[in-house]
């Protein structure tokens, strides 16, 4: 095994996960709720009366963020990701991980950094199971296709 020295950004990193968990942090403590994505857009479907307008903003922060930062950071401070996969791939990744996290009751946000931060022993399952299926996966794709 080879580090890509290239592409190696720890710092980067480990602000992104301390951007995460002060995030989490805040938002179970300010609000009480977990901030798990999954259950954010779920309580959209259906939508309930005096529910919908914090879930709504959380999305559209979440959309918008990106697209602010990349107005406002230099030039060439982020580089687009390279995907090397076709649309119908993306869409049925993209469905598999909402029928994955609809199944798992969370997502890896939910239940990695929210429910393992309370020792829920659901969320350490759902976490190794999540990471256990990537796993595989990725070596699936790179040794065996």
């Amino acid at each position: 095994m080879t580090i890509d020295w290239a592409n190696f950004t720890p710092w980067a990193s480990l602000a992104g996960g301390i951007l995460l968990g002060v995030a989490s942090a805040l938002f179970i403590l300010l609000n009480g709720r977990v901030l798990g994505i999954s259950g954010i857009l779920g309580g959209l479907l259906p939508p309930r009366a005096g529910d919908a307008g914090w879930r709504v903003a959380f999305l559209l922060g979440m959309l918008a963020a990106p697209l602010v930062f990349g107005l406002l950071a230099p030039a060439g401070f982020v580089q687009a990701p390279r995907i090397d996969a076709g649309l119908g791939a993306i869409v049925a990744a993209g469905l598999l991980v909402g029928l994955g996290t609809r199944y798992g009751s969370g997502c890896t946000s939910g239940h990695g950094v929210c429910g393992l931060s309370r020792l829920s022993p659901r969320s350490l399952v759902a976490t190794l199971a999540f990471m256990g299926a990537g796993f595989a996966m990725v070596f699936v794709i790179r040794h065996l296709l």
